[in-house]
C-alpha cells in the first residue's frame, strides 16, 4: 500500500504535465513551433557541436532490501574539441550523494566520484546521425568512504543520437569501465551501463521522453532496470537552448541491495549555441 500510494504521487502530477503539453502544443503559433522545433530535435543530443551544463537529479524514493530512500545529482559539463583533422566531445560528471549508512543507520552526503570521458566523433555520412566512442576514466574522489568507490576505473563510453526525423528522436550511451587501482579493502569495479533514450516531439518544444538507465555489475552479477515516461520543455532564448524535464521510473527487474525501486528523474539542462 505505501509503494502505490508513492506511485500515485508521482502519477497524478507527470499525467498533468502530459496533458498540459499536449494542450501547448495546439496552441502554438506555426512560426514559432517551427523556430522551436530544430532546436528541441538537438536539445537531448549528448554529441551535439555545443558546450552544455547541466543540472540533473535522481530522488530515489525506494532501495531494494531497505525502506530507506536516497539522492543522487549531477553536474555534468560537455565541450566539442578537436584535434587535427578529427572532432571530439568531451565530457565531465561530478555526483552529489545522498546515501544511507550501514550499519550504524543515517545518511551521508557529498560529493561522489568524478566521471570523464572523450569521445571522437565518426563521420556517419549524414549530419543528423551523431555516433561517438572513445576512453572514459572515473576517478575516487568522494569525500566519504560511503559515497564512492575509493577505486581509480577506466574504460570506454560509446553513444549513438539519430535526429533523422524531426519529430522522433532516439539513441543510446553504452559504457563500461573496470578498477585498475585504488584501496584494496575496497571491492572491485567491473561494470556496464547501458543508456537507451527515445524523445517524440509534440511541438512548441514540448516533448515526451525516456531514458533510463540500466546498470549490470559483473563482480556480484547484481543488476538494475528501471523503466518511465516523462514529459519536457525546450526554449530556446538567444543562443542558448534551456531544456527542463521530470521522467518518473520505476523498476521492473533488479538484483541485489540498494538497487531504485522507483526513482524521479530530473533535468535542467543549456546548450550554449557557437
Amino acid at each position: 500500500m505505501k509503494r502505490t500510494a508513492s506511485i500515485s504521487k508521482i502519477l497524478l502530477p507527470t499525467l498533468a504535465l502530459l496533458s498540459s503539453a499536449v494542450v501547448a502544443q495546439e496552441s502554438e503559433q506555426g512560426e514559432a513551433a517551427g523556430n522551436t522545433g530544430s532546436a528541441a530535435a538537438q536539445a537531448n543530443n549528448p554529441l551535439a557541436d555545443m558546450t552544455a551544463f547541466n543540472i540533473q537529479d535522481y530522488y530515489i524514493g525506494e532501495l531494494t532490501e531497505s525502506d530507506e530512500s536516497a539522492n543522487q545529482g549531477w553536474f555534468r559539463f560537455a565541450t566539442p574539441f578537436s584535434v587535427g583533422n578529427s572532432n571530439w566531445l568531451f565530457r565531465a560528471s561530478l555526483p552529489i550523494n545522498t546515501f544511507p549508512t550501514a550499519p550504524r543507520g543515517g545518511k551521508e552526503t557529498g560529493v561522489g566520484d568524478l566521471n570523464v570521458f572523450a569521445a571522437y566523433l565518426i563521420d556517419t555520412g549524414n549530419p543528423a546521425i551523431s555516433f561517438g566512442v572513445g576512453p572514459q576514466l572515473t576517478a575516487p574522489t568522494a569525500g566519504k568512504d560511503e559515497l564512492g568507490s575509493e577505486k581509480w576505473s577506466a574504460g570506454f563510453a560509446n553513444v549513438l543520437f539519430n535526429a533523422s526525423s524531426p519529430t522522433f528522436q532516439y539513441g543510446y550511451l553504452l559504457t563500461w569501465q573496470e578498477s585498475f587501482a585504488g584501496d584494496d579493502g575496497r571491492e572491485d569495479v567491473n561494470a556496464g551501463a547501458f543508456q537507451p533514450f527515445a524523445f517524440y516531439q509534440l511541438g512548441g518544444g514540448n516533448y515526451l521522453r525516456a531514458a533510463p538507465i540500466w546498470v549490470y555489475n559483473f563482480e556480484n552479477d547484481n543488476y538494475s532496470m528501471p523503466l518511465g515516461i516523462g514529459a519536457g520543455k525546450v526554449i530556446k532564448k538567444d543562443k542558448t537552448v534551456y531544456n527542463i524535464f521530470v521522467e518518473p521510473q520505476f523498476s521492473v527487474a533488479d538484483k541485489g541491495p540498494n538497487q531504485p525501486e522507483w526513482q524521479i528523474f530530473l533535468g535542467f539542462n543549456m546548450q550554449f549555441m557557437n
